[in-house]
């Protein structure tokens, strides 16, 4: 992905009130979508 270029569809684990979700970008499809990934997150990398 590049900025400024559209991001491939894609479902993913996400969560989102207090509970991990599945969710598909395509469903955001027409809304501005911020995308945040955190590799390392979490974990004792």
């Amino acid at each position: 992905m590049l900025v400024g270029k559209q991001a491939p569809d894609f479902t993913s684990n996400a969560f989102y009130n207090g509970e991990i979700k599945s969710i598909n970008l395509g469903d955001y499809k027409g809304s501005w979508v911020v995308l945040c990934f955190y590799p390392g997150d979490f974990t004792f990398v």
